[in-house]
C-alpha cells in the first residue's frame, strides 16, 4: 500500500518490542513496552509557513527515529501492517 502523507506528517513503521530483558528473562506480550523507535517509510512535502514558503521535512525515508511513547495515530493497512502517522514535531531524534 502506497501512502503519501500530507504537509509535515510522516509515516513510521514501529520496530518490534524487545521480547527478552537484558538479564535474559522472556517477556509475555502483556508485559512488553510500547516501542518508541521506528523506521520512516514515507514523508510529506513539508509545512507551509505563514509567509507561504515551504519548510521541508528534516527526516527522509529509511531513517531510524525515536518518538514519544504515545505519539501519532496508529493505522493498519489492508495487508495487516501496523503503521504510525505523526507530525514532524512528535519525532524526538534521528538515530545514527
Amino acid at each position: 500500500m502506497n501512502l503519501q502523507p500530507l504537509g509535515d506528517r510522516i509515516v513510521i513503521k514501529p520496530l518490534e518490542a524487545e521480547n527478552k530483558t537484558k538479564g535474559g528473562i522472556l517477556l509475555p506480550d502483556t508485559a512488553k513496552e510500547k516501542p518508541q523507535e521506528g523506521k520512516v517509510v514515507a514523508v510529506g512535502k513539508g509545512k507551509v509557513l505563514e509567509s507561504g514558503s515551504l519548510e521541508p521535512v528534516e527526516v527522509k525515508v529509511g531513517d531510524k527515529v525515536l518518538y514519544g511513547k504515545y505519539s501519532g495515530n496508529e493505522i493498519t493497512t489492508k495487508d495487516g501492517e501496523e503503521l504510525l502517522i505523526m507530525r514532524q514535531e512528535d519525532i524526538l531524534a534521528i538515530i545514527k
